[in-house]
């Protein structure tokens, strides 16, 4: 076979290394700033998309944001601890409501039903500060509309009890990915009915909130008081519509380059055949690592400013790379996700070819692979 040598870039690192870029997480925000006055909640759930919890938080909040938002009042705990002082809401409360670290760390707490609140107004020691959480539409979460009543009349017994206060009303959009403001004005309506009812009970005007990252770019009638914005922290938009800096990179070395003839099949099951003498190189990451399992022929990395496909199926720990005529030495940088564009493939490409959503390629990122920000 015909063989064109590579000379050897700058060595790799050794490891796979997923590298965050704050700066993109600033333009990020800026962009999110330029469509709403709205206060933004900087939500950093999931370790910050898979970003970093600290280091996205710290990013968002440099960058205007003025609230932070969690799953646990222990991930809220977590931001306090590195010196992060805007408020955090936590919402979702896997293990419950710790509300004693709530209060001591300063942490607001979601409730989205009678039991939960009752719970607090029963035993919190001291007055925790509360967002009632109705559901506009999900019914995913949140209290249905037939027990606004009962939770509001509860919520005003805890308030004069001083065992809560109401701080927040939040609901959801459930189709604001479709970017039509027609399709939010149901969930639209039901946040102002929640609203008017909070403040018709005496609990004054507590700040709303319902717009994720979708209707935040898409549809300023959701924004009120607040918006949430996650994905779009990390240059994910759901809604498609607006481009947004991707934040992270994900680079791994080559450990193993062949030079195989035409006819070679590769990896499990021999999936793929090479049909020209071609070299192979191995990296070390695979579907361990969240390299999606299924992926389709699309699928591929850039080394050099060159995009290569990936050969067979992809493995628990690693995938082989296409490199055709090139021969690429051991240490080798390949770029398998980033936010240059050109030859490296985006979030969005592998998420494309795997047939799912961006979010589940940053979030699906192992321990593995190490971090590191720009």
């Amino acid at each position: 076979m015909n063989r064109v040598s590579v000379a050897p870039q700058r060595r790799a690192s050794g490891a796979p290394t997923l590298q965050t870029l704050p700066v993109a997480v600033t333009a990020n925000v800026a962009r999110i700033r330029a469509r709403t006055p709205s206060t933004i909640m900087a939500v950093v759930k999931a370790d910050g998309y898979g970003h970093g919890a600290v280091t996205v938080a710290r990013a968002a909040v440099a960058a205007g944001a003025g609230w932070l938002g969690t799953t646990s009042v222990a991930e809220a705990r977590a931001l306090r601890a590195a010196g992060l002082a805007v408020p955090i809401l936590a919402w979702l409360h896997p293990s419950g409501i710790d509300a004693e670290a709530a209060v001591a760390a300063g942490v607001d707490v979601a409730v989205g039903s009678v039991d939960e609140l009752g719970a607090l107004v029963a035993h919190a020691a001291s007055t925790v500060r509360v967002h009632l959480h109705v559901d506009t539409g999900m019914s995913r979460g949140g209290c249905r509309r037939r027990q606004w009543d009962e939770l509001i009349g509860l919520a005003q017994r805890g308030q004069r009890a001083r065992r809560v206060r109401v701080v927040g009303v939040m609901g959801h959009l459930p189709l604001a990915d479709r970017a039509d403001p027609a399709a939010n004005a149901p969930a639209v309506a039901g946040m102002r009915e929640a609203q008017r009812a909070v403040r018709a009970a005496g609990l004054g005007s507590p700040v709303a909130h319902l717009a994720a990252t979708s209707g935040t770019l898409t549809d300023s009638a959701t924004h009120l008081g607040m918006v949430r914005v996650g994905a779009g922290l990390v240059g994910i938009d759901p809604s498609g519509t607006v481009a947004m800096h991707g934040a992270s990179r994900l680079t791994a070395p080559i450990v193993h380059t062949t030079a195989v003839p035409a006819g070679t099949p590769v990896g499990y099951g021999g999936a793929y055949v090479t049909d020209r003498a071609a070299h192979l190189s191995v990296l070390p990451v695979g579907y361990a690592d969240g390299i999606p399992r299924e992926c389709s022929p699309q699928a591929g990395v850039e080394i050099r400013g060159r995009r290569f496909p990936v050969a067979g199926r992809v493995s628990m720990d690693q995938i082989v790379i296409d490199t055709g005529a090139l021969c690429f030495p051991a240490g080798t940088s390949a770029t398998v996700f980033g936010p240059d564009g050109g030859a490296v493939p985006s979030v969005q490409d592998w998420a494309r070819w795997a047939g799912t959503i961006p979010h589940t390629i940053v979030t699906g990122i192992g321990p593995r692979v190490r971090r590191s920000t720009a």
